[in-house]
């Protein structure tokens, strides 16, 4: 008997599952037991005890999510490894609406009887939450899609790679640091796989298998002499791959400038051995001079001001002050929308939400409402045109559908809108990164996330690199310190005048995106080529000491 059928016919769970933070790190678990899933018709079972049950109970609609969450961690520093790490976490969740209502609940205790309890505790809690109601819940139409399932297109299941593997790699990573002179160094591999089910009343049955991995570093020098430091992270991105991400290719080498870049996949020994040599330029480098810059943003940079002043402010639970008292409000009202001429940037500006980009870290063929997932446009020749929304959200804006933007961060959480990929388009005539610098009279040219802020409405901001290089007459003349721009975001797409073309186009963005009370995480990414935004204003944020 299969491990998993067997906690389901005897009713055994793992109680700890539900202690604080475990859902998100899940409990330790074998390679072995990882790799062995959970089956399809035992899911399907699972799922028509809830859904008999709530309807029973005088549900109008209910939705049923079991999850299964894998994480694998490997960390390395110099010549240790400092942790392995293998957790599972598994359980169901119940969402309802009766009385014209949302009511949520969870168990991880998978018999019938816990199963059928959840259930009817989520109906309880949706005729309570009704008491208080002002007006029910209005669902977008969803068609049932029956039994079908979805899965990462991965070339290697990262988990069936030896940890031996994982760990030669990392620490080959340290030692090539540390023969370029690197005081310190530490190196991670993240793994993740979803296993979603859900089904609903609508009939849907859906099967997905996500999966994500996450390679990085940070390399530090020290001038011992002065007594400063300088670090550089890995320009890796998060992706929606599998262990071929880490298996570059050759022929995806994008060539010129001061940084190697791959077009999907990544080569972290390159990439640190840069590192061991751009942390010594750092070192060195001048501070920049304040003033203002035409600035080349790589997409190792780009992606986070996207994620910050595009993804966040285009939240539609966001513009409608649902987020105000936790991760802000949006300055693109929807008035701004309304008028259908709101000039957020200039006519180069194309901002796609793309839910099935290859590789993304957001790519799914069903969100967690059901709702086949697909792309549109957010900004289309600078102009606002859309919102990211999920059901009780599509009538807002007269819609028929949603766009499928819902997700939960594990199978105790109730879903909610969540960004779904948000990206730049690239620019249709060919251009390379080289032939913008060319054009370039006084310049910047900006590598990797940095620190950041940005106010609550997604207006205000200041973004600063890992790696900042001085552009003169077309010509990269050195390494800057120091510099960090600030704009507001409609004054910043504004200022956007050239896109590289498709071939230079990538993909960034983030494992751990927080939002709402109680809060989860999501993981989603930011595309777009080499961008250049003309007169931007540059600060220099060094501070002198004594």
């Amino acid at each position: 008997m299969k491990r998993r059928n067997f906690l389901y016919l005897t009713g055994v769970g793992a109680g700890a599952a539900l202690m604080p933070n475990l859902s998100v790190f899940g409990n330790p678990i074998s390679i072995e037991e990882a790799l062995t899933p959970v089956d399809a018709a035992l899911k399907k079972k699972m799922a028509d005890i809830a859904l008999n049950k709530a309807k029973s109970l005088g549900a109008t609609y209910t939705d049923v999510r079991i999850g299964r969450y894998l994480n694998q961690v490997v960390s390395t520093r110099e010549t240790r490894v400092q942790n392995i790490a293998n957790t599972e976490s598994y359980g169901m969740g119940v969402r309802v609406i009766a009385n014209g209502c949302w009511g949520f609940a969870a168990t991880n205790l998978l018999d019938d009887a816990s199963i059928a309890k959840a259930a009817e505790l989520a109906v309880a809690i949706a005729k309570g939450n009704s008491k208080l109601a002002t007006e029910p819940v209005q669902l977008a139409p969803q068609k049932g899609y029956g039994e079908v399932t979805w899965k990462t297109p991965i070339e290697k299941n990262a988990f069936e790679v030896p940890i031996k593997e994982k760990v030669d790699l990392l620490l080959g990573v340290n030692a090539a640091a540390m023969a370029a002179g690197a005081k310190f160094v530490n190196s991670n591999v993240f793994v993740v796989n979803e296993q979603k089910y859900f089904a609903s009343s609508d009939g849907s049955y859906i099967d997905q298998d996500i999966h994500r991995i996450w390679p990085t570093f940070t390399v530090t020098k020290v001038d011992a002499k002065g007594g400063k430091f300088e670090t550089r992270d890995a320009l890796s991105a998060p992706m929606g791959m599998g262990y071929e991400y880490l298996i570059p290719k050759e022929e995806e080498k994008i060539k010129g400038g001061p940084v190697t870049m791959y077009k999907k996949r990544y080569d972290i020994l390159e990439d640190v051995k840069e590192a061991a040599k751009h942390v010594e330029e750092k070192l060195k480098a001048k501070p920049v001079e304040p003033g203002k810059y035409d600035l080349i943003l790589d997409p190792t940079h780009l992606f986070l001001t996207i994620h910050e002043s595009v993804g966040h402010p285009t939240e539609l639970d966001r513009v409608l002050g649902y987020e105000a008292n936790y991760a802000g409000t949006s300055f693109l009202t929807l008035d701004k929308w309304e008028s259908k001429k709101f000039n957020f940037g200039s006519n180069k500006v194309n901002i796609l939400a793309d839910k099935l980009q290859a590789g993304s870290l957001g790519a799914v063929g069903y969100d967690d409402e059901g709702v086949k997932c697909g792309q549109w446009d957010i900004i289309k020749d600078g102009i606002l045109v859309n919102y990211q929304t999920i059901r009780d959200q599509a009538h807002i804006l007269g819609l028929k559908a949603s766009q499928g933007c819902c997700y939960a961060d594990s199978w105790d959480s109730v879903q909610f809108q969540r960004m779904p990929n948000v990206s730049l388009k690239a620019g249709t005539k060919p251009m390379t990164a080289a032939e913008m610098v060319k054009g370039v009279k006084k310049g910047i040219y900006m590598f990797g996330r940095n620190s950041y802020s940005i106010d609550q409405q997604r207006y205000n901001f200041q973004f600063s690199a890992q790696l900042a290089y001085e552009v003169k007459d077309g010509e990269i003349v050195g390494m800057l310190k120091d510099a960090s721009y600030q704009a507001n975001t409609q004054e910043f797409w504004n200022s956007c005048v050239q896109r590289c073309d498709e071939k230079d186009f990538r993909l960034g963005g983030t494992f751990r995106d927080g939002k709402g009370q109680p809060s989860q995480v999501s993981a989603v990414s930011h595309g777009s080529s080499t961008t250049r935004f003309n007169g931007v204003n540059v600060i220099n944020t060094g501070r002198k000491i004594g």
